[in-house]
């Protein structure tokens, strides 16, 4: 764990899954792209995945996550078991963030605190999230490059379970009904099913699990595991969450996939059995539009120069800081703009040319941390760049656009070259180009939808597909 940010930092990248940012998004793109989605009788509230290598149950996760697509969660909680130490109970994170290569995931720390509070046997803590062993623990931190491919930003409770009696699932899974009741939540059950058996064992066995997942019924699996007709190293987090989601509204458990690790090894005499399941619900839960840079209904305030001033010396700070390895400490500013939760993009440039330009599209963050944030990210994580040096830092030059809410285009004639940004999104793939590059390149509306398909990975013409979401919006850039 980075102790000077309290963030935990990844365990597994590049043994599990691929730790250069490019490569992880290559894999999972591949993965989502032959991944079949089925029609639902519901919206997903609940995930069983996983957590074996990519290479070996990454396809069968990502069918599950695959049906996430288009849709959008004010909190994610992973459950995971410990393979790493042995503790009783609950731990829920107690840290600020996770990260991936992909980025940081932020806790959601009033709610990990509430989940907390109820219980003893669930209790705020950092065990079986860091430390344990030299490798660390890997079956929440494997469900996250999933979840950040598809949902983009969302924030974060974190929980691994020790002991999985009967008991602690029980009390969990009552326990997260009654904080997130209400709220507009997806919950995940990190496990891998029976380890070592002969193919045809693992199926018998493995079927009985699945069987009762199918039946939507926790009492049943968890009589499954203690009679040993079924096994499970991530039982307990299951039983969790099908009590939870049960409580919230779930009315369908869908199974969609199976495997084993002989499918890529080619040896069916030891195998390990790999589920995907989603929990579905019919109920409404009321949320933040998923697309919006500002919650629906609120005005964009126009920033005042002194606002701008302290942004673009704030993002100037925050690279130093980071150059200097020292933390940023910023005491939130008096004006409430800056306070406000808004979308920004930072970019910086040397001499005129492009060095980095990160930003996030959701109002996820208080305006002044997201600025501080994405202009460290700007410039040292931007995948097409080098981390930016000390000799650099001088020459620097920053311009932060922060954006308005989205609206979604539902004619083409809406949309204003020079003042308008373009996001398309489109199965798994969505690209973003804010208002001054169309400006800056002397593009009609025509061409800046064709580069922005481009830059989402489509064919120049996509935005003609009917599948496609087109959304516009306007940006104060200085």
């Amino acid at each position: 764990m980075d102790e000077q940010s309290n963030m935990r930092s990844p365990a597994v990248a590049g043994t599990f899954y691929p730790g250069d940012p490019a490569e992880l998004s290559k894999a999972l793109a591949g993965l989502y792209s032959e991944a079949k989605k089925q029609p639902l009788p519901g919206r997903p509230i609940g995930i069983i995945a996983p957590h074996a290598g990519y290479m070996y149950s990454g396809k069968t996760a990502s069918i599950a996550y695959k049906h996430l697509e288009g849709e959008c969660y004010d909190v994610v909680v992973v459950i995971s078991p410990s393979h790493t130490v042995f503790f009783q109970g609950a731990s829920v994170y107690n840290g600020a963030a996770y990260q991936t290569p992909i980025g940081v995931v932020e806790i959601d720390t009033a709610i990990s605190r509430e989940i907390a509070g109820i219980h003893p046997s669930v209790f705020l803590s950092n065990k079986g999230h860091t430390g344990g062993s030299i490798r660390g623990e890997h079956a929440l931190e494997v469900q996250l490059p999933f979840l950040q491919q598809v949902l983009g930003s969302f924030k974060l409770v974190a929980i691994v379970m020790g002991e999985q009696e009967e008991s602690t699932s029980r009390i969990l899974g009552e326990v997260l009904a009654s904080v997130l009741a209400g709220k507009n939540c997806l919950i995940v059950a990190s496990t891998d099913l029976s380890h070592f058996y002969t193919e045809k064992e693992a199926r018998r066995l493995d079927g009985n699990i699945q069987k009762a997942v199918e039946e939507y019924a926790p009492d049943r699996l968890q009589s499954v595991l203690i009679s040993g007709k079924g096994e499970a190293c991530g039982g307990g987090p299951m039983v969790a969450m099908l009590i939870a989601t049960r409580r919230l509204g779930g009315e369908n458990a869908v199974i969609t996939d199976y495997s084993t690790s002989g499918a890529t090894t080619g040896d069916f005499n030891e195998v390990v059995g790999y589920l995907s399941a989603l929990i579905v619900s019919s109920k409404k839960v009321k949320s933040a539009d998923p697309a919006a840079g500002i919650a629906p209904g609120k005005s964009a305030e126009r920033l005042t120069e002194e606002n701008k001033g302290y942004l673009l010396d704030l993002a100037r700070r925050a690279i130093a800081a980071h150059l200097k390895k020292s933390k940023l400490t910023e005491e939130a500013p008096e004006s409430r703009i800056l306070r406000d939760n808004r979308g920004v993009f930072v970019t910086i440039k040397i001499g005129g040319m492009l060095r980095g330009c990160i930003g996030m599209i959701r109002a996820a963050k208080p305006l002044y941390l997201a600025v501080a944030e994405m202009a460290q990210a700007a410039a040292f994580d931007d995948p097409r760049f080098s981390k930016l040096t000390e000799s650099e830092f001088e020459k620097l030059e920053i311009e932060i656009s922060v954006l308005s809410p989205l609206v979604r285009v539902r004619d083409l004639d809406e949309i204003e070259v020079g003042r308008d940004g373009l996001l398309i999104r489109m199965a798994m793939h969505s690209g973003l180009l804010l208002p001054q590059v169309a400006t800056e390149y002397d593009w009609d509306c025509t061409t800046f939808l064709e580069q922005t398909c481009l830059k989402a990975g489509l064919p120049k013409n996509s935005y003609k597909d009917s599948s496609a979401e087109i959304y516009r919006f306007s940006a104060e850039v200085f």
